[in-house]
């Protein structure tokens, strides 16, 4: 008996997009594990004239969960989140659990912020930091001479 080979043709599945389709759908769509650590939140930072405006999003954290510390010119706001499957009692219970916990951390230059001037605000899951400006004062121009 002759057998044919398929010479590295592939063979039409048509069950495959419905494959691809319930992986996709199972699976984590914001991609938020990444090396086993959570991805970092998202923020906006504007100018606003006399200070720079920082909006990260936050939510699902209370308040004493948000740590901000300032490292000379570096802010990092870190965040932890714990889950509730973390509890032997509820471990068995879970049938899905794709609610991510664990830390979150960001970093920032304050090198034209006055650091001690920062005000934090936190509210419907939205951190605001209000950061007023270092004056930047201009020596004026000067041209060198050459010797």
């Amino acid at each position: 008996m002759l057998r044919r080979r398929n010479n590295g043709l592939s063979v039409y599945n048509p069950f495959r997009e419905m494959d691809n389709f319930e992986r996709n759908f199972f699976s984590d769509p914001f991609d938020f594990f990444n090396d086993g650590s959570i991805a970092d939140f998202k923020t906006d930072i504007t100018d606003e004239g006399d200070h720079y405006k920082l909006q990260a999003d936050m939510p699902g954290f209370s308040k004493d969960d948000i740590h901000l510390d300032i490292n000379g010119n570096t802010l990092t706001l870190s965040a932890e989140r714990h889950s509730d499957h973390e509890d032997k009692d509820k471990h068995g219970k879970y049938i899905r659990c794709e609610r991510s916990y664990g830390s979150y951390s960001r970093s920032f230059d304050l090198s034209n912020v006055k650091a001690d001037e920062i005000k934090a605000k936190y509210h419907n899951g939205v951190l605001t930091l209000t950061m007023p400006k270092k004056e930047i004062t201009s020596g004026g121009s000067k041209r060198l001479e050459i010797e």
